[in-house]
């Protein structure tokens, strides 16, 4: 029997040291202090670290934004149809509950707004696109918040489509974390960015293919660039431990949080609270729905042990 070929591998892979240098001269228009302002609560990002991932990507995704509205250019040249807007270019950044998903998006957000051409960049998440709490103790679905079941993903995909369709101040509901559901009455409103960045859990996921054949539409679908952020399921609940302490020592703490009574649990209580958390909750949504979305990302920057990106993929085109 003839010997199996090795599978083609998708990606490209680069240590950082590697990836660093891709950023060829690339200006760095971010200091201390705004990495400071953008990292998260436990996210140890430096600015050497954003220096050396984040603006190479930047780089990077400048040429993906030009080659992605010459291509509307192209289909619209052929159609015979006015190009009339831009189409807006949106970025996905999924992965793991306290992978460091917001600190990247952020990151990203501040960089690409500082582009020379100083394009119009937004900044979403799905948070608020998950059912309020109300409507997920009448489904039976608050032991699963976060998991796919858990959002109204028709109007998150109607919104996406909104945004690439060119309307005009798109509304967004509004996720509250301190009293951990939606809130009522409030909205942000997304006006035809130049880039659009979406954060979130599940946002690579395809769902499934009606037997039918019928076309139908996944959030993924309107994705131009997809960064998922890897990490070890222990370091992982790791980070999330360390996160949940920090947050029992402050945001806990305040009259209004939903999690007030996790602040006057022992330590020992909320250790073994916030463990069963994860390994309940959000260990399983992990393996079951996010993890399984990683080798549907373009990027692939994979952390530590110390929180650092250790390495990163790039897809091949």
């Amino acid at each position: 029997m003839a010997p199996r070929s090795p599978a083609l591998n998708p990606y490209h892979h680069f240590t950082k040291a590697e990836w660093s240098k891709l950023r060829d001269g690339q200006p760095m228009t971010l200091d201390q202090g705004d990495i400071d302002r953008l990292r998260g609560l436990t996210d140890p990002i430096s600015l050497e670290e954003a220096e050396e991932v984040y603006l190479p990507l930047s780089r990077l995704l400048s040429y993906y934004v030009e080659a992605v509205q010459g291509l509307h250019n192209v289909q619209s040249r052929f159609l015979a149809t006015p190009h009339g807007h831009k189409v807006p270019f949106i970025i996905g950044v999924a992965g793991s509950v306290a992978v460091g998903k917001s600190t990247t998006a952020r990151i990203l957000k501040a960089l690409l707004s500082r582009w020379p051409s100083t394009p119009r960049v937004d900044l979403v998440t799905t948070d608020g696109f998950l059912y309020p709490n109300a409507v997920l103790a009448e489904k039976g679905l608050m032991e699963r918040k976060g998991f796919p079941e858990s959002y109204d993903r028709a109007r998150f995909v109607s919104f996406l489509a909104d945004i690439k369709s060119g309307k005009a101040n798109v509304k967004v509901p509004i996720y509250s974390h301190l009293v951990y559901d939606v809130v009522p009455g409030t909205e942000m409103t997304v006006n035809r960015p130049d880039i659009l960045i979406v954060e979130g859990l599940n946002i690579l996921q395809p769902g499934e293919l009606p037997r039918t054949g019928r076309p139908i539409l996944f959030a993924s679908d309107f994705i131009d660039f997809s960064v998922y952020i890897d990490a070890e399921n222990d370091d992982l609940e790791d980070w999330f431990m360390q996160r949940f302490f920090r947050l029992r020592e402050t945001a806990f703490k305040d009259p209004t949080s939903f999690f007030r009574r996790f602040a006057e649990m022992s330590e020992e209580e909320a250790g073994t609270f916030g463990r069963m958390v994860w390994r309940t909750i959000n260990l399983p949504n992990l393996v079951d729905n996010v993890l399984p979305t990683r080798g549907r990302a373009d990027l692939i920057l994979k952390k530590g042990k110390d929180h650092l990106i250790e390495n990163v993929s790039l897809r091949r085109v």
